[in-house]
């Protein structure tokens, strides 16, 4: 009898309590629509594809991803935990593919409830092409000029080579991978320095860690200047000799910086023949020496050799010359 009671109880005016529910509901979740806000998203986009195939066209490489939540909760992912992606992989030959843009939720992201992802775009075409590897010489890109007075000498760069991963149609065409500009302006000295490697195209993929190490050795801008009608000194005649060069004179050819050279004057034993083994009169040919300072670098010098003729000195001659 008393539950016959309750049920009626129940049902009694079950429209109005009906329509109460209804009411309760719509307004919890009026509720929590006004507590729920957006937070938007640039995300890195992700092309998964078989191992022997690559992306082989311009796609787009972020997507907008808009999260809609509670506050707290969304405000408490981290950016790197929505993760799009793009899933080519059961494709193994070459072309033109289009599949929808997926997001993956990690970490932070796994357990918020209720969290609502909506991406744009929601699909992308991807061309592929088949991978291949292939190793290719590393060039600098000098730009600018030395110091006035200075030369480039050489240049390295380490490493010579770089290991390069992309789609054939493009890597076949790449014949080398240069780094970042390196400038050389108002340089006067040897220098080191690390460098960019700079990727032509974000299909490629160089392995390594991006940096190179350059090398420059530079040195003084060298000259040359030729110095005519020196006059040959003889060193070391015996006193009882005389010697006839046949009023020889002997010129040089050297090279060094330029200032330097502007200003060297030689002295005058600068040419000299050093005739102290000579025991006898007779006819010698003997090398020329150069008492060259080290600022310079000899190029020529005339004569190599000269030729004197050695005579017994006239014992009336006081005088001797040498």
């Amino acid at each position: 009898m008393n539950s016959r009671k309750l049920i009626i109880k129940i049902i009694e005016n079950w429209p109005v309590k009906v329509l109460s529910i209804v009411l309760a509901f719509i307004l919890f979740v009026f509720h929590r629509l006004n507590t729920m806000t957006t937070r938007p998203l640039s995300v890195p986009l992700i092309v998964e594809t078989s191992s022997a195939l690559v992306p082989a066209s311009a796609y787009p490489r972020t997507v907008r991803v808009t999260l809609r939540g509670e506050d707290n909760s969304i405000q408490s992912i981290a950016d790197n935990d929505i993760e799009a992606y793009v899933d080519l992989a059961r494709y193994e030959t070459e072309g033109l593919y289009s599949a929808p843009v997926q997001i993956r939720r990690k970490e932070s992201a796994l357990d918020i409830e209720p969290l609502e992802i909506v991406v744009y775009p929601l699909k992308i075409s991807v061309e592929l092409d088949r991978k291949i590897t292939k190793t290719l010489p590393l060039a600098a890109v000098i730009q600018g000029r030395v110091a006035d007075g200075f030369d480039m000498i050489s240049h390295s760069i380490s490493p010579p080579e770089i290991v390069v991963t992309g789609p054939l149609g493009l890597l076949e065409s790449v014949a080398e991978i240069k780094t970042e500009p390196i400038g050389l302006d108002g340089r006067n000295s040897d220098f080191s320095m690390e460098v960019h490697i700079a990727n032509p195209n974000p299909l490629l993929v160089l392995r390594g860690s991006g940096i190179a190490e350059f090398s420059c050795f530079i040195n003084p801008t060298v000259s040359v200047r030729s110095i005519d009608g020196i006059a040959i000194i003889l060193k070391g005649l015996d006193s009882h000799f005389t010697a006839d060069t046949g009023g020889r004179t002997g010129s040089i050819r050297i090279d060094g910086r330029q200032s330097q050279l502007d200003a060297f004057r030689p002295l005058p034993d600068f040419l000299t023949v050093d005739c102290s083994d000579i025991a006898e009169p007779g006819t010698y040919t003997l090398p020329v020496l150069v008492d060259l300072p080290p600022d310079f670098s000899l190029i020529r010098r005339e004569p190599e050799n000269l030729n004197l003729t050695v005579t017994l000195k006239d014992p009336e001659d006081k005088e001797h010359p040498f």
